[in-house]
């Protein structure tokens, strides 16, 4: 078992101090993924000081876990024959997803530096998209053949000087290189040396074809607890596999994705990147903001006159719809994780959108009893109490009915649910809940 290597402490307080030896100290018995950490804390200034204190055989695997905002600043920064040097020994899925974000006049150099072999295999590597199975595959495989025995495998993998990291199985193929079983290590450790290979093999391996979307590979690696699987093309030929690590890279992207996306942010954004980066990057979403907003100050405008009349309702009406957005986003959060996970599809959402409406009735009723009571009792008026109720009853199943809708229609559009669904949902049930209190108002009670 590797030993935990202990975290980094104080680095902004050490860089401060001028403190570089007990940097180098630290950097020198920490994992690369803590020095990324420590060097994700510093501000852009510092970093290439901090930089120069890696030692050189782990720089490439730090630069392989930073933050991608983190990545392309400091890229910029490092001399172009340390970023080559650091860059060249990673393992070819590793360099496959640094090269998007390496600034151009390295990106010949990166290339021109690895041997042929590894060149041809960024080639195939690349012409996949990031976000597939091809774009997340190594292609380190370990095959034989499927007709030979345990023990001719065996053999054949003590021949190697070493195996590629997360091997758990081999694989085995036909003589045009077709997939046709997967040979978990144990059983060919503990099987019989004179039996086919192919005997042993799992009866029903995963695999994966190379355009399957990362999302599908991220699932089935949680559903069926592996280590590694094979990626094949659309013949079943055998091109490379996908290993545990770089899935746990995709889940945690997807996590942060969600959370910086609620917010109409970036996950991959540095939290030190320069003021006008960051504010031209939030700039967008704020703009999108302020026209909902004036939307609902529209509706609100048309019913000037009954606002005058009746000041309660511009004290209530703000009531109505913040319950409609909560209900709303809790409605919203589920079907996009539903949707996210597979677990809401097309053939189901309907069902989804019944059971939400009915949830939407019945916290409808439940706290149009409750408004309608501290309405009443508030301005000494049962008919205002009503208005409210019914406004808040309306709303709720409103913000239930969008919050399964919204994220549908976006993704039909080839929109990120996640990205827009916060921003259209807060102005439904805001137009909704202001238009149903002033509307049922100027009815009722005018």
């Amino acid at each position: 078992m590797q030993q935990v290597t202990p975290p980094i402490e104080n680095i902004v307080e050490l860089l401060d101090e001028l403190n570089t030896s007990a940097v180098a100290a630290q950097f020198a018995e920490a994992h690369p993924a803590d020095i990324a950490d420590a060097l994700e804390q510093l501000t852009p200034a510092k970093r290439p000081l901090a930089w120069i204190h890696i030692p050189e055989d782990e720089r490439g695997e730090v630069l392989s876990e930073l933050n991608e905002g983190v990545f392309k600043d400091l890229a910029y920064e490092l001399d172009n024959n340390e970023l080559i040097d650091a860059i060249k020994v990673l393992d070819i899925d590793e360099i496959a997803d640094l090269i998007p974000d390496l600034p151009e006049s390295v990106l010949a150099d990166v290339l021109f530096a690895v041997d042929t072999e590894t060149r041809a295999s960024l080639g195939e590597v690349l012409s996949y998209p990031e976000d597939s199975a091809g774009g997340l595959m190594n292609l380190d495989t370990i095959t034989v053949r499927d007709n030979v025995s345990l023990d001719v495998a065996l053999r054949f993998l003590r021949l190697k000087p070493e195996l590629p990291e997360h091997t758990d199985t081999i694989y085995l193929v036909d003589r045009n290189n077709h997939l046709t079983g997967i040979l978990p290590l144990e059983k060919l450790i503990t099987g019989p040396a004179s039996d086919p290979a192919i005997n042993h093999a799992i009866d029903t391996p995963v695999s994966f074809v190379c355009l399957d979307p990362e999302e599908d590979v991220a699932k089935a690696f949680a559903d069926y607890d592996l280590l590694s699987a094979p990626v094949v093309d659309a013949n079943r030929k055998l091109v490379g596999r996908i290993t545990v690590d770089d899935v746990v890279d995709v889940i945690r992207e997807q996590a942060e994705h969600d959370i910086m996306a609620a917010a109409g942010l970036r996950e991959e954004e540095d939290i030190f990147a320069p003021v006008g980066q960051t504010t031209k990057n939030r700039t967008i979403w704020l703009a999108v903001n302020l026209i909902t907003a004036l939307l609902g100050s529209w509706v609100i405008g048309q019913f000037e006159g009954s606002i005058q009349k009746l000041v309660a309702l511009a004290v209530l009406m703000p009531i109505v719809a913040s319950m409609g957005g909560n209900a709303g986003t809790q409605t919203l959060t589920v079907v996009i994780r539903g949707m996210s996970t597979g677990t809401i599809s097309r053939a189901n959402v309907f069902n989804v959108l019944k059971k939400e409406t009915m949830v939407g009735i019945l916290n409808g009723m439940i706290w149009a009893v409750v408004i309608a009571a501290i309405a009443a009792a508030w301005y000494q008026d049962p008919y205002l109490g009503l208005v409210i109720a019914f406004a808040m009853m309306a709303n709720l199943v409103m913000g239930a009915i969008a919050g399964v809708c919204i994220p549908v229609v976006l993704d039909k559009f080839g929109v990120d649910p996640a990205l827009a669904g916060g921003v259209a949902l807060t102005t439904v049930t805001d137009v909704v809940g202001y238009f149903s209190v002033l509307g049922l108002a100027t009815l009722m009670l005018l």
